[in-house]
């Protein structure tokens, strides 16, 4: 899809890859409709693209049903909607069920509203796209936080489910799982995320683009990442081996 004139909606665009995508999607020519629940931040961005800012929690059903239905009865048809918030929670299974049921609202279920309440729409006018943002980590794993890893698996579940059941009707969509990025969600340092080098939100951005130009389903900033999905469905137990390698050197911080 050619991004030009398209109307796009980016939440998580107060900062970081948001932010980034907004501006990419903008270069491109798109409009844009910048979404965070930092309002002020929301703002910020929007006055960079010269788009509309909205203030909304995605973990809210209620509040991505409004965001589509005002901008839709407002501004016009939503081409793009790129479902981009995201948070980190490190620990393991010992982690309380309260932050468990937090990132799973945020990193899995505010797809879902999204797609539940623009998918039937874009379906009547005879297509639309969605791009969901996940990590690398919801194709390999993530050494020390499993609610992200999880989390993030179940994003990509859910786009290529998406994918398999809505593409005949019009229905494109991409999942953008990156490695390490440089935003505030490696504030604290890179980790394990940063071993094959942590690149600007910027390289992000414009690898979705070209993606969402491409039409391509998975869209990997860093692509080292596809040889190691091969690694994985190649000799499972092997790559398990390898990344118990890596959990030991996180665990004594090298």
């Amino acid at each position: 899809m050619d991004p030009r004139d398209k109307l796009v909606v980016v939440t998580g665009a107060a900062a970081g890859i948001g932010r980034a995508l907004c501006m990419a999607f903008a270069q491109a020519g798109a409009r844009l409709v910048c979404v965070d629940r930092d309002g002020p931040g929301a703002a910020a961005t929007a006055a960079l693209v010269k788009g509309q800012a909205a203030t909304v929690d995605v973990a809210q059903e209620a509040q991505v049903a409004g965001l589509i239905d005002k901008i839709e009865r407002d501004t016009g048809p939503i081409d793009l909607f790129c479902s981009n918030a995201g948070i980190f929670v490190s620990g393991g299974v010992e982690v309380p069920d309260s932050d468990w049921q937090r990132i799973w609202q945020v990193n899995v279920m505010a797809h879902v509203y999204a797609a539940r309440h623009l998918v039937p729409r874009m379906i009547a006018r005879g297509g639309g796209y969605l791009v969901n943002t996940a990590s690398a980590a919801g194709l390999l794993n993530q050494i020390g936080a499993a609610p992200y890893g999880v989390t993030k698996h179940a994003a990509v579940g859910l786009a290529e489910w998406l994918a398999l059941t809505h593409g005949e009707d019009g229905i494109r969509i991409s999942v953008l799982c990156p490695q390490g990025v440089d935003t505030a969600m490696i504030a604290g340092g890179a980790g394990v995320a940063g071993i094959d080098g942590v690149i600007p939100p910027q390289a992000v951005a414009e690898a979705c683009v070209q993606g969402v130009r491409d039409e391509v389903f998975l869209i990997l900033p860093h692509l080292q990442v596809r040889d190691y999905i091969r690694n994985k469905a190649d000799d499972t137990d092997r790559w398990i081996g390898g990344m118990r390698k890596l959990n030991r050197r996180f665990r004594n911080g090298q």
